[in-house]
């Protein structure tokens, strides 16, 4: 794709974790494909990104939490799709991760890119995951950088 709209943005010498969630994961695999594509482009060496499932949304916080205390990383972007279904169960989720994260990376003093989506549907996930240039994996990625 090639379409780094940062071209000052610099990822040259950067080690990133992708904490990526296996729950909706034909959502989550379109985040991860863009993130990396992204951290590649800003100079990030593919040597240097390194990946990592939790099993759903909920339990990021706790990868991203092992993984900012093992001080190998210089940030973490943490994907997740979080998709409304029959109940209110999908607010509860994603709050939890994004509180989760959000504590964690005040306590652990490390970037945590908020890379989970959370929609109404799974046409709109769908949009956010494509392999385009608003992908939010790789909207993250490059906040992270």
């Amino acid at each position: 794709m090639k379409v780094n709209r940062f071209k000052k943005l610099t990822g040259r010498g950067l080690k990133i974790a992708i904490v990526r969630a296996r729950f909706n994961e034909s959502i989550t695999q379109g985040l991860l494909d863009g993130a990396k594509e992204a951290l590649l482009e800003t100079g990030v060496k593919a040597k240097n990104i390194s990946v990592f499932e939790a099993p759903g949304s909920v339990e990021l916080p706790l990868l991203c939490q092992r993984l900012a205390r093992a001080k190998k990383y210089h940030g973490i972007a943490a994907l997740g799709a979080v998709i409304k279904g029959e109940t209110a169960h999908f607010e509860h989720v994603a709050r939890l991760a994004a509180d989760g994260l959000m504590a964690v990376m005040l306590k652990e003093n490390l970037p945590i890119a908020f890379g989970v989506l959370v929609t109404y549907n799974l046409k709109q996930a769908q949009t956010r995951a494509k392999n385009n240039p608003n992908n939010k994996g790789r909207e993250a990625a490059l906040a992270l950088v």
